[in-house]
């Protein structure tokens, strides 16, 4: 059994998985009140499932980047679930989270996550010899600079608002592959995904191993 905790953005998310079955999800605009609703939220999530938190094998929690606050919060939470249990706790970035529904295409993917004052996070992936993973790091840019960056077909997914879509579409003259908006959110079922296969793949879990990513642009 497996919770996710995503308030990476001010789009949060829980999920519960348990073996290939998500057996709850919630994805809500937080805006700036992770604080007030992610615990209330948290709490019926659980209960409507007949799940305690002693009863986790694990909790996956979306340590960023993105909101400084936001990811303090998640990540706070999230330890705060496991201590008493010594419940095993990885952090999955939110980059990861975004691009990993994608990682079956053939073209490269830009996998975007909100930095505030209308900037994105751009983090591209592809798959190289077999392996699919993040090539390059993330890097902070305006959706039109992000479009004349682009020079060959690219698949993009994540948190863009409907004119940061048109405007990469538009002015990369369709080489920016948008996907529909209903895919373009994070979705905290993908993150209980991602931290099952961490910790089956020998993940230690350890509490002293979780911090939050962030990130800015240089000089700030």
């Amino acid at each position: 059994m497996i919770l996710a905790i995503d308030t990476a953005t001010e789009v949060a998310g829980l999920a519960i998985l348990h073996a290939d079955t998500v057996l709850a999800e919630e994805i809500w605009h937080a805006g700036r009140n992770h604080t007030v609703e992610l615990s209330p939220r948290l709490h019926a999530l659980l209960a409507r499932v007949a799940v305690s938190p002693a009863e986790l094998d694990g909790i996956a929690v979306c340590v960023g980047p993105g909101s400084y606050t936001g990811v303090r919060i998640g990540v706070a939470i999230a330890k705060g679930l496991a201590l008493p249990h010594h419940t095993p706790t990885v952090g999955i970035s939110a980059p990861d989270i975004t691009a990993h529904p994608w990682r079956h295409q053939s073209l490269p993917v830009l996998a975007i996550v909100r930095a505030g004052r209308k900037r994105l996070i751009v983090t591209e992936y592809a798959r190289q010899n077999d392996h699919w993973g993040e090539i390059s790091a993330p890097r902070i840019v305006t959706a039109a600079e992000l479009a004349a960056s682009i020079t060959e077909p690219t698949w993009v997914a994540g948190e863009l608002s409907a004119a940061e879509a048109e405007t990469l579409r538009t002015e990369s003259h369709g080489l920016a592959r948008v996907v529909g908006a209903a895919h373009r959110v994070r979705r905290p079922a993908v993150l209980a995904e991602l931290g099952a296969a961490k910790l089956a793949a020998g993940a230690s879990g350890n509490l002293s191993e979780l911090s939050p990513l962030y990130m800015k642009n240089p000089g700030e």
